[in-house]
């Protein structure tokens, strides 16, 4: 393939081994693929702030990539406000077996997901154009998600309160952060309790990154 992240393939590569992730080479070219959707899109709209080729990789690719190991048994996830399909797409395209649907509010990114969809040939990822809140769990495939996951989304009691009943029985929360929000920890909503809180080190990234998974208390 060809194209502004080709340059930087091998980076993607061999963040890959370094997350102890191995993918077939035909998913590392879907990657890069979407890679370049996003680049392609983001002239025109703005999907994401980072424009730069090799920050895609870092910070997109590789970011969602890293939490992957800590999904477990997930068969079903939900991604909330995923604006560019960060990690929804991402993580679609890697695990095929994973049904992945995308809630998201802004129409144009929507719509730039389901292009992604349709171009990368996704039938495992779906898009709902729609407030989280506005969501019933009867709307996702399957009933309520036993995996819900954000990408910097406001608070974690905002995360709780606007997505916990898309989560079913035994299901997780899973919230991606950048520092270890102690401070929001301590303001979760009754009910619901942080039980794992992982480190993500990133390949290239140079920046602090967490999963936290919350589950019902």
């Amino acid at each position: 393939m060809s194209g502004r992240l080709q340059a930087y393939a091998g980076q993607l590569a061999e963040g890959i081994a370094a997350l102890g992730l191995a993918l077939p080479q035909e998913t590392v070219d879907r990657l890069l693929a979407f890679g370049e959707l996003l680049l392609k899109w983001n002239k025109v709209y703005n999907l994401t702030a980072i424009r730069n080729p090799q920050e895609v990789i870092t910070h997109h690719l590789l970011d969602s990539l890293a939490v992957l190991p800590h999904l477990g048994a997930v068969s079903r996830l939900a991604d909330i406000g995923s604006g560019g399909g960060l990690p929804g797409v991402v993580l679609a395209i890697v695990h095929p077996g994973l049904i992945v649907t995308s809630i998201e509010t802004v129409g144009k990114k929507a719509s730039f997901q389901q292009q992604a969809k349709i171009e990368l040939g996704l039938g495992n990822f779906g898009v709902i154009n729609k407030r989280v809140e506005q969501v019933q769990a009867d709307a996702l495939p399957g009933g309520a998600a036993d995996g819900v996951i954000s990408r910097a989304f406001s608070s974690l009691a905002d995360f709780v309160n606007l997505s916990g009943h898309l989560v079913a029985e035994g299901g997780a929360l899973y919230a991606m952060k950048g520092v270890n929000p102690v401070d929001e920890i301590a303001g979760l909503p009754a009910g619901w309790r942080v039980t794992e809180t992982h480190a993500l080190a990133v390949p290239d990234l140079g920046a602090e990154r967490h999963l936290l998974v919350i589950q019902r208390a």
